[in-house]
């Protein structure tokens, strides 16, 4: 088995602290003071581990994984852009394992051990699985390795969607973490897009992969591209483990991942805010981030992007300690 690590982001979601120059996987948000990408890259069973990410990130990637293989890309097209670049420049054995996870996801550090474990015990989901030569397997966060054929995929369904699955059984959340053969994304992705036909005469000529990357006008995910699909076809096997996993998507699931109380949300330059007493503001003064209590309750309006943490003043020194772990670090 071999892993590929999708490395990049826009940063919007964790602002002021994450921002495209840098976001969230670069940053060393982790109380331990490691990077997401390198708690990421510790956790997985494979020594054999190429890094996908745009070249404005190259540094990055190199300084905080050197062992690791990097693979650029001129710029960022969604991830199925990304796999087919890995599908293609990768040379592995057709029925070799390729183990894909995004470099943004946490997982509680109680259950890291679990965590690594199922991912080498699903090895053989991929290689074949209900009768399915060539499954593509994605994994869901409930509990335990426990695998299932897909009836359908839905990729971040409209609100009144997403509530009627909530209420449904059977019903998983996607965790972004996929396990296939080689030759079974490689099937997959020449059956639903056109991207291993546009990428693979590019290879070896970074001016015509820039190129090639320019021409893909309408960038999907591998859910929208792929996964959805091909569980239609009923090409998709499923495994479930509880292991605490995050996208770290929001605020709020920083705050708890780093043990602080509230919950927080970006207020965008030009919005307007209430503000209370147990509240914090992390924002930026002269490009450089702090944390500041509110000088009084009311209403605030933002001058630039900042993130209102509503009931986290009595973890001030939590929040302090990330504020000042991303400082430090060039954040």
């Amino acid at each position: 088995m071999y892993a590929v690590i999708m490395a990049g982001g826009g940063g919007t979601r964790l602002h002021p602290l994450s921002r495209p120059e840098r976001p969230k996987p670069f940053l060393p948000l982790l109380p331990s003071g490691e990077t997401l990408l390198q708690a990421t890259a510790r956790r997985l069973p494979a020594e054999d581990v190429t890094v996908v990410t745009e070249r404005r990130y190259e540094r990055f990637v190199r300084d905080q994984l050197p062992e690791a293989q990097v693979l650029l890309e001129p710029m960022g097209r969604n991830t199925a852009a990304a796999i087919a670049l890995a599908t293609v420049a990768i040379d592995r054995p057709d029925d070799e394992v390729m183990l894909v996870v995004p470099a943004d996801a946490y997982i509680d550090p109680g259950s890291e051990g679990l965590y690594t474990q199922l991912l080498r015990d699903a090895e053989p989901l991929a290689r074949g699985a209900f009768d399915i030569d060539e499954p593509l397997e994605t994994k869901r966060d409930v509990g335990g390795l426990v695998a299932y054929q897909l009836d359908r995929f839905e990729e971040k369904p409209a609100p009144e969607r997403a509530e009627m699955l909530l209420k449904e059984t059977g019903v998983a959340w996607n965790a972004g973490i996929f396990l296939w053969r080689r030759s079974a994304i490689t099937s997959a992705l020449g059956r639903f897009t056109g991207l291993l036909q546009t990428l693979r005469p590019m290879m070896g000529a970074p001016m015509l992969l820039e190129s090639a990357y320019e021409a893909i006008q309408q960038p999907k995910s591998v859910d929208h591209a792929v996964m959805e699909g091909a569980a239609r076809m009923g090409l998709v096997v499923m495994g479930a483990m509880d292991v605490g996993w995050s996208d770290l998507g929001s605020w709020s699931a920083l705050l708890g991942a780093i043990g602080a109380r509230g919950e927080g949300a970006v207020v965008q330059p030009g919005e307007t805010a209430q503000v209370d007493d147990d509240d914090l503001i992390v924002r930026r003064v002269d490009g450089r981030l702090g944390v500041i209590a509110p000088p009084e309750r009311g209403s605030i309006t933002a001058a630039q992007p900042i993130a209102l943490l509503r009931g986290s003043a009595p973890d001030i020194e939590v929040v302090e300690s990330l504020i000042e772990r991303c400082a430090q670090d060039g954040g």
